[in-house]
């Protein structure tokens, strides 16, 4: 069960449910797989966010809630984009943050179709 006290937040795919974490290693490997840096440009990349730069987030949060997933493996699943944006923009919010401190509360994900 997702602990949204503890900043988890789920993504339902296929009939399973996957934990998003925002931990400090996957916030490592965010700014890493963006090539950022520091963690002060994530807001301003994930603004124009793009298909592989979402799936290098969202594998790093979902190794984060302790699952093994590349991000090659993200982009197959079987869920849309809005349902992985909004697990995602969950993760930062559900942490404390919006989006690495972006100052829109639903992060750089809102409006995502």
């Amino acid at each position: 069960m997702i602990n949204k006290i503890r900043g988890e937040a789920e993504l339902s795919v296929g009939g399973k449910t996957y934990r998003l974490l925002l931990t400090l290693g996957a916030l490592a490997e965010i700014e890493d797989g963006l090539g950022l840096d520091d963690l002060t440009e994530v807001s301003a990349r994930l603004k124009k966010v793009r298909a592989a730069d979402l799936a290098i987030v969202a594998a790093a949060l979902l190794r984060g809630g302790g699952h093994e997933i590349a991000p090659a493996e993200v982009l197959r699943l079987p869920c849309n984009l809005f349902d992985l944006s909004a697990a995602v923009a969950a993760a930062f919010a559900n942490a404390g943050l919006t989006a690495a401190g972006d100052e829109d509360p639903s992060g750089p994900f809102a409006g995502t179709p």
